[in-house]
């Protein structure tokens, strides 16, 4: 199961966080899949460095699926771009980002590239613009399988049939030598999931895969991403502002605001019980079937803070109906909802220390 590790605030729970890691004394075949600690990403603005992440924390073992939820500039895609080393100049990282038990936060960009495609790859949000215009799709899947698998130009080829195959293109024979431009957008995202299958990387890092598709190839892809992830056996991480989506793929969602995680559950733990007032509000601002005609959705008051403008404490804060003065000054600690369950690996944490008090006024 994933385990999100509650982030370190003092000496006191740098110890807990050692406790809370179920492999720690475990050898290495026991090694997570993914392992990200205290992941802290700061950015170059016109305000000068801020922080964009700050302590990201979870495991993910091979199989597992994880959902990333939350509102735009929330840090989701941020987290993304730091697991596959793709953060903009002059982002600095602060923490640990682990594959199979090697550090990726120290390599170089060479040794990030052999890695790249190889043992862990993403779905990008718009296939567009992340497929190049001026070559064919068969050379853009087949560029990888020659760069990490030394195939020549024919086996490439062949192989990246096969894997249009896989992954249902219609027609994938004729279409060996279109460009991106000749096809759907369900046709170019089926490309980029093929692309990233081609060298059956270790973890699948899926960043809103289905925006601007209609709804029925919206299910298809997600269906065949999770389908390709089950019989390939890697670790899949879905990032999505779709609740009914995450209850639906993943195993476990967090949700992000601020840079933070504010909440971890098991995805049917979650829908049953919410903690943080920032999931409550995302949950009551979703359209439901029977609601008469003409009423209003719930909304959660105030705006998204700009990320210079972010408080030293909770993030949330001048939007929460229950925070008091210390919330803005103090990130809170992770903590468990329910004290008695003691696996981190199915526990449910909340980032609020008052949450107790919007659970008896619910």
């Amino acid at each position: 199961m994933i385990c999100l590790i509650p982030v370190c605030q003092g000496s006191a729970e740098r110890v807990a966080m050692s406790s809370f890691n179920p492999n720690a004394d475990q050898p290495l075949n026991n090694t997570p899949l993914l392992s990200v600690r205290d992941l802290r990403v700061s950015l170059q603005t016109a305000q000068g460095q801020v922080d964009a992440l700050r302590g990201v924390n979870f495991e993910m073992q091979r199989g597992e699926t994880l959902g990333l939820i939350g509102e735009s500039g929330c840090g989701k895609s941020l987290t993304a771009l730091a697991i596959m080393g793709l953060l903009p100049e002059r982002a600095q990282v602060l923490g640990s980002v682990q594959l199979n038990g090697a550090e990726l936060t120290t390599l170089s960009d060479a040794q990030l590239c052999q890695m790249r495609g190889a043992r862990m790859a993403m779905i990008f949000q718009e296939p567009m613009t992340a497929l190049n215009p001026l070559h064919p799709i068969w050379k853009q899947i087949a560029e990888p399988l020659q760069l990490h698998q030394g195939m020549s130009v024919t086996a490439a080829k062949a192989r990246a049939l096969e894997l249009l195959e896989r992954v249902q293109l219609p027609r994938a024979r004729e279409r060996l030598d279109a460009y991106p431009h000749q096809l759907s957008g369900g046709q170019r995202q089926r490309v980029m999931i093929s692309m990233a299958l081609a060298c059956q990387p270790d973890i699948l890092i899926a960043d809103e895969p289905t925006t601007a598709l209609d709804v029925t190839v919206q299910k298809e892809v997600l269906s065949l991403i999770r389908q390709l992830v089950s019989e390939d056996g890697m670790g899949l991480l879905l990032i999505s502002h779709d609740l009914g989506l995450m209850r639906e793929q993943v195993e476990r969602v967090m949700v992000m605001y601020g840079g933070a995680v504010v909440e971890s559950a098991n995805t049917q733990d979650l829908f049953e019980m919410r903690a943080h007032p920032y999931t409550r509000g995302l949950f009551a601002a979703r359209p439901r079937l029977g609601l008469k005609r003409g009423t209003r959705l719930q909304t959660i008051p105030g705006h998204v803070p700009e990320i210079f403008n972010w408080p030293q404490g909770c993030a949330f804060a001048e939007r929460c109906p229950i925070a008091v003065p210390s919330c803005a000054v103090v990130l809170p600690a992770l903590e468990p909802v329910r004290p008695t369950v003691t696996d981190p690996l199915t526990a449910h944490w909340v980032r609020c220390p008052i949450w107790q008090t919007l659970e008896a006024s619910a």
